[in-house]
């Protein structure tokens, strides 16, 4: 069945959203970098950022680029020690190939391993990103394949998007693919394979239906991409699979048409986001808040500021899960402390603005910003407090 033959579908509204561009999109003849297809999906970043969105772009080539570089040179193995080697290579083209297709600036960003498990990294990886949204930046971001090891790679970037989308809180994973859709078998050996428009749950039948790596320049196939799928549902964020190949599939994506795979997430990004807060265990560490901060709070719609702090009590490091309780002892909600327990304890009642003062430093203006804390009512939801 051609891409042509699939029925369009609406997407729902979103405000941000990661985009993931696979070596086959890049690389497409399995040589160099080349923009065939890349400047259709950079149109598209450009007229969603016209549009009032946001989008950071997950993107694979670098072992590619720098295969490219070498030609006859390059090393034939798979070994890591080899991939690493191309991918420092590699990375400075691709960044390039994109900077030449944004009118906007376009910066690096590379994670590792660590930079995902380790809670304070997390933050700081989150921090990171962020800004770079709000200096309207377009972030590239891709595993640092440089420094992982085989054991703590985070893997195939399907999988790396996934774990980006929840870090920027994005409303909806896109993948970019040289197939258009999920398909009951694999089109290129079943004629009779048939295009599957939406997934409710990735069901053992569903992920039956993925076969191997299509490309000879990915690392990924059908498979990685229902994991990322998987992985993304789970935080409450949907995915959305289309051919990267076809200008016009990617042209309807700016009018908010998908001719592709619709995943659905099993619960809203921010009920999966106050599970997690709710279950996650919690440092033995307290803060204590003043009145006006507590009516802040329970509102739902604000961040926990240095001036609102009466006194901290127990130890706790900077990304620790910290328990919030109001004049009375009574607790009033659960977050990702910006700061540890004493620099916390130097910045209560203080103006965030004197912060970088007390400490020589800022994480930011927050002890715990809204987008990391859930109150007691979020908490109560998602089915109450553990004794």
């Amino acid at each position: 069945m051609s891409v042509a033959a699939i029925a369009g579908q609406a997407l729902p509204t979103w405000r941000r959203a990661v985009l993931k561009v696979g070596s086959n999109l890049l690389a497409a003849d399995g040589g160099g970098l080349t923009t065939r297809y890349a400047e259709a999906l950079a149109a598209f970043i450009t007229a969603s950022r016209a549009a009032g969105r946001q989008i950071v772009l997950v993107s694979s080539g670098a072992v590619a680029a720098g295969r490219s570089q070498l030609r006859a040179h390059a090393p034939s193995g798979s070994d890591l020690a080899a991939r690493q080697a191309l991918a420092a290579l590699g990375q400075a083209p691709m960044i390039a190939l994109w900077q030449s297709l944004s009118p906007r600036p376009v910066a690096q960003v590379l994670l590792t391993h660590d930079d995902v498990r380790n809670r304070r990294r997390y933050l700081n990886a989150r921090a990171t990103l962020r800004e770079l949204l709000a200096l309207d930046v377009l972030a590239v971001v891709n595993e640092n394949d440089t420094v992982a090891v085989d054991e703590l790679k985070l893997g195939d970037n399907d999988n790396l998007a996934a774990i980006v989308a929840a870090l920027v809180d994005a409303d909806l994973l896109l993948i970019a693919s040289d197939i258009d859709a999920l398909y009951s078998a694999d089109p290129r050996q079943d004629s009779s394979a048939m295009p599957i428009l939406r997934v409710d749950a990735l069901t053992p039948d569903v992920l039956a239906m993925a076969g191997g790596s299509g490309s000879a320049v990915g690392t990924g196939g059908m498979h990685t991409k229902l994991e990322a799928a998987a992985k993304a549902a789970a935080a409450g964020i949907p995915t959305a699979l289309f051919s990267g190949r076809n200008k016009d599939t990617v042209e309807r994506l700016a009018l908010d048409r998908l001719r592709g795979t619709w995943f659905a997430a099993g619960r809203s990004r921010m009920q999966a986001r106050k599970y997690w807060l709710r279950h996650a265990p919690a440092a033995p560490g307290r803060v204590h808040v003043d009145a006006g901060a507590a009516r802040a709070l329970t509102s739902g719609r604000a961040s926990l500021l240095p001036g609102g702090v009466l006194e901290v009590s127990g130890v706790f490091h900077r990304g620790d899960l910290v328990e919030i309780f109001d004049e009375a002892g009574r607790p009033i909600a659960r977050g990702l402390s910006q700061y540890s327990q004493a620099e916390a304890k130097r910045l209560a009642g203080r103006h965030s603005r004197d912060i970088e003062s007390l400490l020589g430093y800022s994480y930011g203006a927050e002890i715990v910003h809204r987008d990391d804390l859930a109150t007691l009512a979020d908490i109560e939801s998602t089915g109450g407090i553990d004794a």
